[in-house]
Parts: structure tokens; C-alpha cells; sequence
């Protein structure tokens, strides 16, 4: 596609930059919906969205997360592409503090936070070295979390 096609449908970079992240934001929703509607218990939901961003990482030519890579370039809180960003970690993060939720377990929204934490830190590094590693450490930190919180479930 040339430029003079992209700027017919967009009138500028912001724009096509936005666009980007909500597409980006609707397949990443698509994906988590279709892990939430099967039939898996809480945890197991987790560990499924969990392995599909330990994929991303892994996918040839993955150069980071398109959402912290655009805020790290848009930094101001009210340029468009900022709010596009923020409008997707808002979602995320209340979607995963809902199935924290629904595990029964106490503390959902900071168990949620610490999530995206560890998501944030794997996404970030997995372009910047071989994958592998940080793939297997983001699964193993997820399900660290999934078994301290259950060991804290036990004591309550």
C-alpha cells in the first residue's frame, strides 16, 4: 500500500496509529473471549491467556507490545493514541480482575495488576533477547501467582 493510499483512508499518522490499536485491542479481545467462553475453570482461563501471550512473544518478527510501545512514543495523557492505549490496559485489566474474581480467591484486582506486571515485563523483554526464556519465565510467574493465591486461600 502506498502512502498516498494510507492517507485516502487516514488523514494523518495519529490516525492510522489509533486505528492500529483498536485493531490490535479487538483481536486481543476476540482472543480472550474465545478463551472465556470455553469451558475451563478460572485458573485454567488464566493459564490459557497466559500461553497465548507466551506465544506472541515467540512469534517471528514480535517487536514488543503495540500498546507500550505507542505510550513510550505518545506520552502525554491526552493525545489520542495515549487514550487508545489507556482505553485497552483499562479493559484488560478489569477483564482479568474478573476472572481473579471468579477464582474465588481474595484480592482479585491486585492479583490482576501483578498479571499485567508480569505481561508488561515479558512483553518488553521477549523482543530484546531470545524469546524462549522469557516465554518460560512469564508461564512459570503466572503460575506462581495462581499457586501462591491459592496457598493464601487455605490459610483464610
Amino acid at each position: 500500500m502506498t502512502r498516498a493510499t494510507l492517507y485516502k483512508h487516514f488523514p494523518g499518522k495519529d490516525d492510522l496509529i489509533v486505528a492500529y490499536l483498536r485493531q490490535a485491542d479487538e483481536a486481543i479481545r476476540t482472543r480472550i473471549s474465545a478463551v472465556c467462553s470455553q469451558d475451563l475453570n478460572p485458573d485454567d482461563a488464566i493459564r490459557a491467556i497466559s500461553r497465548s501471550i507466551a506465544d506472541d512473544i515467540q512469534r517471528p518478527g514480535f517487536r514488543g507490545c503495540a500498546f507500550l510501545n505507542a505510550a513510550a512514543e505518545y506520552p502525554d495523557p491526552t493525545h489520542p493514541i495515549h487514550q487508545a492505549v489507556l482505553e485497552h490496559r483499562q479493559w484488560f485489566l478489569k477483564t482479568m480482575t474478573e476472572l481473579f474474581t471468579h477464582t474465588g480467591k481474595t484480592d482479585p484486582e491486585p492479583a490482576a495488576r501483578h498479571f499485567i506486571m508480569l505481561r508488561d515485563g515479558a512483553m518488553s523483554a521477549g523482543c530484546l533477547t531470545d524469546p524462549a526464556p522469557i516465554r518460560e519465565t512469564f508461564v512459570r510467574g503466572i503460575e506462581g501467582l495462581l499457586t501462591y493465591r491459592s496457598h493464601l486461600k487455605t490459610k483464610l
